[in-house]
């Protein structure tokens, strides 16, 4: 078995699919992919499970999405999930898209069944699940800021907290053009929170944070080493709630994560998102099931 296949490989599977027991029925796609940890969690919740299948990474590239869920429709699969770059292009390539993916504006996990495919997005719930988790508490009581508001994840979040009332909700994105229609959908959405937007500078950043309660990492930055900080240590005060929807292969903790902890604030990485993104995927492709969380979370950890 490999770390991980190719749109090739599932153009020819004919070829792979003997080689692997048991059989590979679940998938994440991305472009990288080779650093999803996904595998270790799904397939340890089919163990507990006792269902005979294996989750795997396939590397896909931009423009390919339908392609490849085509594929997987043709050999079996019964689900995948779509990581970064691929959210946007999966809403545009499934047969019927959930209300609340059409509402959250992207697609990160596809159900399919005798050939229709049904994209969901569960960015938004797992970010419920795992703010509660983490910080016992709920993100309608958080004044929220949302770094890298105008990407997928970043959306995401941004409408969940809009659908969620929340009191404030700050978006920061290097280009503020991208947030125009984004505010609007907000404004509808949630009339009674407060909604702005900032530039990404330290100045800017600094008179935002002394009014939020909940800084959230919905940009990339920090999965490589060479990452810049996304802002000044200096901004950081100890009663925030730091979550970095990113986190590294490796398991180390992410640049972001580590200058929050060094003033003592709470903290929250991606691996604890991807632990309930999982658990909510796992149910809408095994109706009816309960998703093994505590075997999942094992999983991760090792």
């Amino acid at each position: 078995m490999k770390d991980f296949y190719t749109l090739d490989d599932l153009r020819h599977w004919d070829q792979i699919a003997p080689t692997l027991n048991p059989p590979a029925r679940l998938a994440v796609i991305g472009d990288p992919i080779a650093h999803s940890r996904s595998p270790q969690m799904h397939n340890a919740a089919l163990k507990a499970c006792g269902i005979e299948a294996q989750y795997i990474r396939v590397q896909v590239p931009v423009g390919h999405v339908s392609e490849a869920f085509r594929l997987f429709a043709e050999h079996g699969f019964l689900g995948v999930n779509c990581t970064i770059p691929h959210k946007f292009e999966a809403l545009q390539s499934v047969d019927e898209v959930a209300p609340l993916a059409q509402q959250l504006g992207a697609v990160n996990t596809v159900l399919i069944k005798d050939g229709h495919l049904t994209g969901y997005n569960s960015d938004g719930p797992g970010f419920l699940r795992s703010v509660k988790e983490s910080f016992g508490k709920e993100v309608h009581d958080l004044r929220v800021l949302i770094i890298g508001a105008g990407g997928g994840a970043g959306r995401a979040v941004a409408v969940q907290c809009a659908i969620e009332q929340c009191p404030r909700l700050v978006l920061i994105n290097r280009t503020l053009d991208k947030l125009s229609a984004l505010m609007a959908e907000l404004g509808s959405l949630s009339p009674g929170t407060m909604i702005e937007t900032a530039e990404w500078t330290d100045a800017a950043l600094a008179l935002q944070l002394n009014r939020t309660d909940l800084i959230v990492n919905a940009t990339p930055i920090g999965m490589k080493p060479d990452d810049a900080p996304l802002f000044t240590r200096s901004l950081w005060q100890p009663h925030h709630l730091v979550y970095d929807m990113v986190y590294k292969a490796s398991g180390q903790t992410t640049p972001f994560i580590a200058a929050a902890r060094q003033i003592g604030a709470k903290t929250c990485d991606g691996l604890v998102l991807l632990l309930h993104q999982g658990a909510i995927s796992f149910e809408h492709w095994f109706p009816g099931m309960t998703a093994p969380i505590e075997a999942m979370r094992r999983g991760l950890q090792e």
